[in-house]
């Protein structure tokens, strides 16, 4: 199965800056206002490496990814950041508070063997869009080195790697701070070679589920493919065979998922017919206008629940319902109907449990089916626009940017898992997993 090895991360050195302001969350929830602060934030923050500026005045020679690789080069001559001298890996904890509660979610950073998905060994359970895996190539080929890890799960209901480590946890970790989150992370430096020997062992019988980061691991099978065909590479195993990870048992008490709500953009249909057309599949529970959205919180807690509480006997009962917001403040639950036969939607060969979960009837049945937005648009922020803020959503549509605002809840783990597993695929933002796995807290060369 797996295959995980230390490797000599590259890290900031201790004058290089305090960690919290060197530190960025992965490049694909950093948009331009983000990335500007990071480059103020601190000269040495790891944007510059991992989601530089682009310029109209840019060339072939001169872009993002070739300043990026000039900087990586300055930084290692400058001491700024230095290479282990014995391969590791990284046992990291985070602390944060979640919906009132403080969770610590365990993780160790390792380097693992790049395998093809057909393989069943590394798992994915997103599609990407092709746009962005090409830009992560091109900064991969111009660094020859990756610098955030992927977010990989693997099952470990006893807590064999927590076991294995705990004893090196007992010092004072080598990393200590909190983030602008107020996130607090530990990191300890592993390298002593019968607990990496143990992780190892355990790992080998282990499948990994990507939980974040399909694109960087796409983009690493096919920079390992280039540096193969450019260097006519002999069959002995390379550092580009394998690529950084962050892997957190699926067992984690402190694994938290998120969802992503989605603005639709569709001119031939308005509200009364798009009422007209889920009609026939759905219930639909109406939600009387609030002024300034001010029954969100509320329509939110149903939503969670899958239906409005009873008040009568406190009963909830969870379903597939999926949130939606037409404009004018008015909110409406859409609840499957329990004995709908809805009409063939889904590509061919899905299991049943794709096919009733939340996200594969909104894009497959909703998008597609009913609205006619396809695949093809999924990816376009002229037709659909993703969001996990709420009340970013009702402000777009209320300003007419969109006309419906679709809300979901959270991915159960079971069901992605499930699916992952039958070697399906969810729509892209199907799962976000909060937090973020950080970016600059170690760096793997290849």
């Amino acid at each position: 199965m797996a295959t995980v090895i230390p490797f000599k991360g590259i890290r900031y050195s201790p004058g290089a800056g305090a960690m919290n302001l060197l530190i960025t969350p992965p490049y694909d929830v950093i948009n331009e206002e983000k990335q500007e602060y990071f480059y103020q934030l601190h000269p040495n923050n790891i944007i510059r490496l991992e989601y530089g500026k682009s310029y109209p005045s840019d060339t072939e020679a001169d872009n993002r990814h070739t300043r990026a690789a000039a900087v990586f080069s300055r930084w290692l001559k400058e001491g700024i950041l230095k290479q282990e001298s014995s391969p590791a890996i990284y046992l990291c904890q985070e602390k944060f508070i979640h919906e009132g509660f403080e969770k610590t979610r365990s993780s160790f950073i390792c380097s693992v063997k790049l395998e093809e998905y057909e393989k069943g060994i590394v798992i994915p359970h997103e599609e990407t869009i092709p746009k962005h895996k090409a830009d992560r190539l091109s900064l991969m080929q111009a660094c020859q080195a990756n610098f955030s890890p992927i977010f990989g799960l693997y099952v470990d209901p006893d807590g064999t790697v927590e076991k294995a480590v705990s004893a090196q946890m007992q010092r004072d970790p080598d990393i200590n701070f909190t983030d602008e989150d107020k996130h607090h992370h530990s990191v300890w430096i592993i390298t002593d070679n019968s607990v990496i020997s143990n992780v190892q062992h355990f790992m080998a019988e282990q499948r990994i589920f990507i939980a974040d980061g399909h694109h960087r691991y796409e983009t690493a099978l096919a920079y390992r493919d280039w540096r193969r065909k450019l260097e006519k590479a002999p069959l002995e195993e390379h550092s580009y065979d394998y690529i950084m990870m962050s892997l957190v048992s699926l067992n984690d008490p402190g694994l938290v998922i998120l969802p992503t709500h989605r603005l639709v953009r569709n001119n031939n249909i308005e509200a009364e017919k798009m009422f007209s057309l889920l009609g026939d599949y759905f219930n639909l529970e109406i939600f009387p206008p609030g002024e300034d959205h001010e029954n969100l919180n509320f329509f939110m807690n149903a939503l969670k629940c899958g239906s409005k509480q009873d008040k009568k006997t406190e009963a909830v009962q969870h379903k597939s319902t999926i949130g939606l917001y037409t404009g004018k403040g008015a909110l409406c639950l859409l609840t499957l109907k329990e004995a709908i036969t809805l009409p063939p939607y889904a590509p061919a060969g899905h299991s049943p449990v794709w096919q009733k979960m939340d996200v594969s009837l909104l894009h497959y049945f909703i998008f597609k089916k009913l609205l006619s937005i396809g695949e093809d648009k999924w990816t376009d922020e002229n037709h659909v626009y993703y969001s996990r803020n709420e009340d970013e959503l009702l402000s777009l549509a209320d300003a007419g940017n969109y006309q419906f605002a679709f809300f979901l809840n959270p991915t159960p783990i079971e069901e992605m898992t499930f699916v992952a597993l039958n070697g399906e695929k969810l729509p892209q933002k199907s799962t976000y997993f909060y937090p973020k796995i950080i970016t600059g807290l170690v760096i793997n060369i290849l």
